[in-house]
């Protein structure tokens, strides 16, 4: 929480000044506005990590719609906002609707000191680790994009040439198992790995397997992996390429015996 930044929105001032007295001395950065109005503004010009929402903010309305539509609003520009919701007029209808709708939590006022301070610092909590998890998912592609690459090695206008393209183009838009044929140095890993490219699996890595430099004693345990203990030599557990490759493509070259 000490390094998290907060923003807080309600109507009264009693109620900024009383957060702001008991927030501001454990986080980074803390700023209150008193009209929701300015909220999308604050939030798109500003980093934060969690957002106090009231519910209402015209007087004689208590509905607590008001604050399900700039929750709305907020988890629309910002999907992965941490939002409290606090009010006066709370009761578990609304409490379940605000969290249905994506709040983190439901504070009513008046509010128990220790308790605001550990809801508040939850929220922190969650907010950090969804970006830790943005983080590594970015990181991820990136290096799924760099393992895959872009396939620009595959250049040909001859009429053959479109033939295995259209092939490949319509293969890939399924599940179905695919067998490429060639001699050496044809390009069959080219083309498995643009089937993999036209794929809906493409965000994925493209596992592959070198069978020629597996031992046979080995086989089964490389495709399907083993258990610690199984057999003299394994140390640990091993996930299997076919289980590593689960929801991405598999890629086995192997040679046919001649004759």
């Amino acid at each position: 929480m000490k390094d998290s930044k907060i923003l807080i929105v309600d109507d009264k001032k009693s109620i900024l000044s009383a957060l702001d007295l008991l927030l501001s001395p454990n986080c980074k950065m803390l700023k209150c506005l008193s009209s929701p109005n300015s909220l999308l503004f604050e939030l798109k010009n500003n980093s934060y990590d969690v957002v106090l929402l009231d519910m209402n903010f015209k007087a004689g309305i208590n509905t607590g719609n008001e604050g399900i539509y700039w929750l709305n609003q907020i988890l629309e520009h910002h999907p992965g906002m941490s939002v409290m919701m606090i009010t006066a007029y709370g009761d578990v209808e609304l409490a379940v609707k605000a969290v249905r709708a994506g709040a983190v939590d439901f504070v009513l006022k008046p509010w128990e000191n220790d308790k605001m301070l550990a809801t508040v610092a939850m929220a922190c909590k969650l907010s950090h680790s969804k970006k830790e998890v943005n983080r590594l998912r970015r990181k991820e592609s990136g290096l799924i994009a760099e393992i895959n690459g872009s396939n620009k090695n595959l250049i040909g206008k001859s009429q053959a040439w479109q033939s295995v393209m259209q092939v490949v183009e319509k293969v890939a838009a399924t599940n179905a198992n695919i067998l490429i044929c060639g001699e050496n140095g044809t390009g069959k890993e080219l083309i498995a790995r643009e089937i993999h490219r036209l794929s809906q699996r493409n965000k994925q890595v493209m596992v592959t397997v070198d069978m020629g430099s597996i031992a046979e004693t080995l086989f089964e345990s490389e495709l399907f992996g083993h258990k610690k203990g199984a057999f003299t030599g394994a140390d640990s557990h091993r996930m299997g390429k076919m289980e590593a490759a689960c929801g991405r493509a598999l890629k086995i070259p192997f040679k046919f015996p001649s004759g």
